[in-house]
């Protein structure tokens, strides 16, 4: 079973992806650019980590 899931990707060599951890429901941003890239908790307008309803449905 994979621990994260792609739920929303924009950009081919450069852009962003959103990961859903299965487990915890907590969203990642994934920004790259190339052979670069970088990832951080998605973050709600108050500063607290935006977090998914568990169990995900995936399509």
């Amino acid at each position: 079973m994979d621990r994260f899931v792609k739920v929303y990707s924009q950009g081919i060599v450069s852009g962003m992806e959103i990961w859903v951890d299965k487990q915890t429901g907590v969203n990642y941003l994934f920004q790259f650019n190339g052979n670069r890239g970088g990832l951080t908790p998605l973050l709600n307008r108050d500063g607290t980590p935006v977090i998914s309803p568990l169990p995900l449905k995936e399509a």
